[in-house]
């Protein structure tokens, strides 16, 4: 994949899977740069420029920074807050959706006319298994994403007149710092390994190269899809 002269928007690119894409995409020549609320030595360590952002607490003035134009955007924030139903309160789904919906909303309204501009743009949201597939206690965080993916239809819809593509990839449990308290010791690792048809838990670089090929022109004639990028877990019934 050639990523020369494309500039592509990392949100929340200072660790995990966000981490890994925007160091694979400027390994293969993209100009990238990384929002978040800071910085991280790891992407510092690999000198992926930063823009301070905090999409709870939103300011256009971000955009300004911004190449003229955008070739490229992938929103990486994440949370892992697993509660059964009856704890949780209305307050966890609004932080639910003001993260990973309202934030996604605020970040494509402020950078759509430089997506627009590009002539051929595309944007990739992160979803997760638990959109589609009923699993205990992600009663809050499906509902966010169950959102996010209904979102990433209708804008690709809306703007493929425009050639700007939709997709979402949605993941499976992945070993990321945000996974850290579930795959903190070999015997959880190994434990969540097995409830994968393919025997393991994600890597970064599992989503990392999804996302690059959903933000390169090989996938030109691809929108308005979710990828199931989980190890088999929501097809795949082996025992």
């Amino acid at each position: 994949m050639n990523f020369n002269d494309k500039n592509i928007l990392v949100v929340g690119g200072t660790s995990g899977i966000g981490l890994e894409t925007a160091t694979q995409l400027q390994q293969q020549g993209a100009h990238v740069l990384v929002a978040s609320r800071q910085h991280s030595e790891a992407a510092e360590a690999q000198q992926l420029p930063h823009l301070p952002l905090d999409v709870l607490q939103f300011d256009n003035a971000f955009a300004d920074a911004l190449p003229a134009e955008l070739h490229g955007l992938i929103y990486c924030p994440g949370s892992i807050r697993l509660k059964p139903f009856e704890r949780l309160k209305p307050e966890d789904f609004r932080q639910e959706l003001e993260l990973h919906v309202i934030g996604v909303v605020q970040v494509l309204q402020a950078v759509l006319p430089l997506l627009k501009k590009a002539k051929g743009a595309s944007v990739v949201l992160v979803s997760t298994v638990a959109a589609q597939n009923g699993m205990p206690f992600h009663a809050g965080i499906a509902t966010a994403k169950a959102a996010l993916e209904g979102l990433t239809l209708s804008l690709a819809a809306e703007y493929a007149g425009a050639q700007v593509r939709f997709n979402a990839i949605a993941p499976s449990l992945t070993n990321t710092p945000l996974a850290k308290t579930l795959l903190n010791t070999p015997e959880k690792t190994e434990a969540a390994g097995k409830r994968h048809p393919l025997g393991r838990v994600g890597e970064p670089h599992d989503i990392a190269a999804a996302a690059l090929y959903l933000l390169s022109d090989s996938s030109s004639w691809m929108t308005g899809q979710i990828l199931h990028l989980d190890g088999g877990m929501s097809t795949l019934r082996t025992s």
